[in-house]
């Protein structure tokens, strides 16, 4: 029984699957969205989606363990520097994935994984989300509004 075994090992030995992950990562971050296997796609999504947080705070300790796990220092860099900055008021939730069917070859589930912040095609349709807050009461009341405009009328008269 596999209980509480929640890694997908995508067939492939630990130093294999660690290597290709790290890539992945890397290629996910320089080009901001790969095509890949759904399975892959999601086992990415684990890998990269903490290192990302890890990002938002750009201090010694956090870019060696990004480094320790990436490998690249270009990658590193780019994580810091560039993606960091567009994800820092972001709580989470950095990658999307997107199913694109099935690949001719093998039939296997195809997949696109992109950075959500960097897609301007679901961005163009949205307007920017307000910050502030409402309550649930009423806040204005029109009836104030008219009744000033009554009384101005009846002084013209």
């Amino acid at each position: 029984m596999r209980h509480g075994k929640k890694v997908n090992h995508l067939g492939r030995k630990t130093a294999h699957r660690k290597a290709m992950l790290a890539n992945m990562a890397c290629s996910l971050i320089e080009h901001k969205r790969i095509n890949t296997t759904v399975a892959k796609a999601k086992a990415l999504k684990q890998f990269v989606e903490p290192l990302i947080t890890k990002s938002k705070e750009d201090t010694t300790h956090n870019r060696r363990i990004v480094m320790s796990r990436l490998r690249q220092k270009e990658a590193v860099t780019e994580l810091f520097r560039d993606v960091a900055a567009k994800i820092a008021d972001r709580p989470g939730g950095y990658t999307r994935i997107i199913k694109l069917g099935n690949r001719l070859g093998d039939n296997a589930d195809m997949a696109m994984i992109e950075l959500v912040d960097y897609n301007e095609i679901y961005k163009a349709g949205k307007p920017e989300k307000k910050t502030t807050r409402r309550s649930r009461r009423g806040g204005s009341k029109p009836a104030a509004a008219p009744a000033v405009e009554t009384k101005a009328s009846n002084e013209e008269e």
